[in-house]
């Protein structure tokens, strides 16, 4: 019969769903581990992973997704390049976008997180312990010296194996071929681990290399700034580890919080190893924290902060256990709302990214209308277009679009990125929104500004009020009506 100190570490190894052998060792050190692995039942409890989902209707709901974006907006991204706007745009889109174009692997994607800081903070301990996966043979590998050198995607399969970085990129079902532009030596410094966990089923997480502040940026033979910010555009959570002996701000962590604008309300602070410190002593830590990080976000309300222990040993004497749990059990509970929010999530970013698309459509149509205006028989059509290029103003390109129905001034793009983007494709390449309508597909336009305002609204309804969200079968054309080209003069 196996002892009551093995049953109870078994208890706690049993939650990873791996066969691990833990009663091969005296009944001593079964004594000594069991009597300092804390009680984790309150992960399982706040994340609800006992709990059975209703798979059929978030399936249905996910493939009504898919069908809006390739039937209403991946027509205009591809009839307008949207995708060369995307990568050649540098700060107009501050925020989540998804990528330069949605792929059904985005969309189908679970929630993201993201976790970054300096090294040997204990993020790779936090997602052991939120995995459940110390003392088996399949936790990360962690230590008191920098030991993370890859970006690591921890994800659910069927069975325990790795993947390496560049059959990620290879592989069109996932989310991680856009990963490719950053070239080989970022590819073998990728790599994906799946493995068979109930909350693997429902999120992903991305464990990053530490920041080192004297380090250079070639040293690396990557771009990781970049890589970083591929990242962060597409998590749904991000959490900043810090612990009390890396408080500093260097440039590269400084690089880092300048890539995060725009996405503050993903981001959660966590002040790691709490209970290293006396409670005065994580008073003067707490504060000093907050300034070193107070120049470095600009937002009238400061970032929520996380102080606690994040890892499976029993928190040290004398410490605030209670506040360090609570605090543990509120960021789990902000993990669960990103997990259970995930579809309306995924909805709303969809139809953000349908806003940025069908905007740019209208700015590529309001240029190739100006220079068909401008241009005359005896007119040099390059003198002509780059006159309006360098000088959208004075033609009205942006205000034009201003005074459009749903159109804030906000959201507009960079003036710049035009250049850039008409650099490599000419203005003869595209057709007006006019001439982009046919009998049996409609209008790129209307369909678009259906599913904005109709379609997806529609489906985030269906969702939040426990519907069945049903496939229409004649979105193309409105149930038989002959499509109307709003260009056309009577």
């Amino acid at each position: 019969m196996m002892p009551n100190t093995c049953l109870c570490l078994f208890s706690v190894l049993k939650q990873t769903e791996f066969a691990v052998d833990v009663c091969d060792v005296s009944a001593e050190e079964e004594e000594d581990v069991t009597s300092v692995l804390r009680d984790r039942s309150h992960i399982d409890e706040t994340l609800r992973l006992a709990m059975e989902e209703k798979a059929g209707d978030y399936a249905a709901a996910l493939e009504r997704l898919r069908k809006i974006y390739h039937t209403s907006i991946k027509p205009m991204e591809q009839a307008y390049k949207y995708n060369e706007l995307r990568q050649h745009e540098i700060s107009a889109y501050p925020g989540r976008t998804l990528g330069d174009s949605a792929t059904d692997g985005e969309i189908t994607s679970k929630p993201m997180v993201l976790f970054l800081g300096p090294w040997s903070v204990g993020k790779s301990s936090m997602i052991n312990y939120l995995l459940g996966l110390h003392d088996s043979p399949y936790q990360l590998y962690t230590g008191a010296e920098p030991t993370t050198s890859e970006f690591t995607v921890i994800m659910h399969g069927e069975k325990i194996r790795s993947v390496e970085g560049i059959v990620m990129a290879a592989d069109s079902s996932r989310s991680f071929s856009p990963l490719e532009k950053f070239g080989q030596n970022f590819l073998e410094k990728l790599i994906g681990i799946e493995m068979p966990h109930k909350l693997l089923e429902r999120v992903t997480f991305v464990d990053t290399p530490g920041i080192i502040e004297n380090r250079k940026q070639q040293e690396r033979g990557y771009p990781f700034n970049d890589v970083c910010q591929w990242f962060i555009d597409r998590a749904d959570l991000i959490f900043v580890v810090f612990d009390p002996t890396k408080l500093d701000v260097g440039l590269e962590l400084e690089m880092l919080f300048r890539q995060l604008k725009g996405r503050e309300s993903q981001i959660r602070i966590i002040l790691n190893k709490a209970d290293n410190l006396a409670t005065q002593d994580l008073m003067r830590v707490y504060g000093a924290l907050f300034w070193s990080l107070a120049p470095l976000i600009n937002v009238t309300e400061p970032p929520r902060v996380y102080v606690s222990s994040f890892w499976p040993y029993e928190y040290a004497p004398d410490t605030s256990r209670e506040l360090f749990k609570r605090e543990e059990i509120s960021l789990l509970e902000d993990l669960n709302q990103v997990i259970e929010n995930r579809m309306e999530n995924k909805i709303a970013f969809i139809r953000q990214h349908g806003i940025r698309v069908r905007i740019h459509g209208l700015l590529v149509d309001r240029y190739v209308q100006t220079f068909k205006e401008k241009m005359s028989f005896f007119s040099d059509p390059e003198l002509v277009f780059q006159e309006i290029v360098d000088d959208p103003d004075k033609f009205y390109i942006f205000k034009s679009i201003l005074a459009k129905t749903n159109v804030s001034k906000f959201d507009l793009p960079n003036r710049d990125a035009y250049r850039d983007f008409f650099g490599i494709n000419p203005i003869t390449n595209f057709k007006p929104l006019s001439a982009q309508c046919s009998y049996i597909g409609g209008c790129l336009l209307d369909k678009i500004e259906k599913a904005i305002t109709t379609e997806l609204p529609a489906l985030l309804s269906s969702i939040n009020s426990g519907k069945q969200p049903g496939l229409s079968s004649c979105e193309a054309t409105g149930c038989g009506e002959k499509p109307k080209n709003r260009y056309r003069k009577n």
